[in-house]
């Protein structure tokens, strides 16, 4: 099996709601918001539907879908939601022979509230058995995101592999899970990475800093070029993103569209970031793929339905062209 990417990552089962019904407290300059909900009441629901998710899954259809060949190494549990992860892989031209099958631990499942543009997660966690091929594949790239408690099963053979195809390179994009709970291994993995994305809260955490006590994305950019890694990408939501490595930094502003639900758009400007990458362009053109693809997504209520195929990428690039990448550094 040659695939041009491989993508390591959890795979669920996402459960969307999209409410009015509700309310936000905030503090006074619009931080710590809250969901808020009436206790012990109905609450009306506008529409409802279920779409399989997860960073992995995501990615890999929005890289399959720019004509990038690709497979993803995932674990299912033993019950109804696997068949329905891998015909829906498969229906999007992503292999899932290396998918495996985790009969103590059920699929992994979430439910996304959308409110107001904004999501809110309840996801379900568990170890799980993440099991390493011993057929390894034959890829050019690999993206390795998300994964639950037990992912540390992947990590050791990752590594040999990588050193073992010294060619293969890899775009990292940490998940919650490591962030939270196994921050160390998130950054000693920074020395073998490629491409860096992450949003602007991952790269604080990550560094264990602040943006206001840097001054500015182009400062978190470095700090993490000096951790090892080669080039890195930051989004940081309405505000667009930047990316750049040793050399220059380029940032880009988000394109101004109508919001639906955010479910899914940074990984639609990481499948977008990185196809252009794997297509041999340059920072600015992987900046506007993965901005172009990312203001697609939340035009739409799920994290599939607007990822672009090349030829929407185009129109949907040529229809702002007057936003483009500006060199900053």
């Amino acid at each position: 099996m040659i695939k041009q990417l491989l993508v390591i990552g959890d795979v669920t089962i996402d459960t969307h709601i999209m409410i009015d019904d509700a309310s936000l407290e905030c503090n006074f300059d619009r931080s710590n918001c809250k969901l808020c909900l009436d206790y012990a009441a109905k609450i009306p629901v506008k529409e409802s539907f279920q779409t399989i998710g997860g960073n992995g899954v995501n990615v890999a259809i929005g890289a399959a879908k720019l004509d990038i060949s690709t497979a993803i190494l995932s674990s299912v549990g033993n019950d109804n939601g696997s068949e329905i992860v891998k015909k829906e892989l498969k229906d999007n031209n992503v292999e899932t022979d290396l998918i495996t099958v985790d009969t103590k631990t059920p699929t992994r499942y979430s439910t996304i509230l959308n409110f107001k543009g904004e999501r809110t997660i309840l996801a379900y966690h568990h170890k799980r058995q993440y099991v390493w091929p011993k057929n390894e594949p034959e890829v050019d790239w690999v993206y390795f995101t998300g994964l639950s408690d037990g992912f540390e099963n992947i990590l050791e053979p990752l590594n040999k592999y990588l050193i073992k195809h010294p060619t293969v390179r890899l775009a990292y994009n940490p998940g919650s899970f490591q962030l939270k709970n196994s921050l160390d291994s998130v950054q000693e993995m920074l020395g073998i990475t490629d491409l860096l994305i992450v949003n602007r809260q991952e790269a604080e955490k990550i560094l264990g800093t602040t943006m206001k006590k840097e001054k500015s994305i182009e400062a978190l950019i470095h700090e993490l070029i000096n951790l090892g890694a080669q080039e890195v990408a930051i989004t940081d939501a309405a505000n667009g993103a930047m990316a750049g490595n040793e050399e220059y930094v380029y940032e880009m502003e988000s394109y101004p569209v109508q919001v639906i639900a955010k479910t899914g758009a940074g990984d639609a400007f990481s499948s977008g970031y990185l196809a252009a990458k794997i297509n041999n362009h340059d920072i600015p053109t992987c900046l506007v793929w993965g901005i172009a693809n990312s203001c697609a997504v939340i035009q739409k209520p799920s994290s599939h339905l607007g990822l672009l195929r090349p030829m929407s990428m185009k129109k949907m690039i040529n229809t702002f062209l007057n936003i483009r990448p500006k060199k900053i550094f």
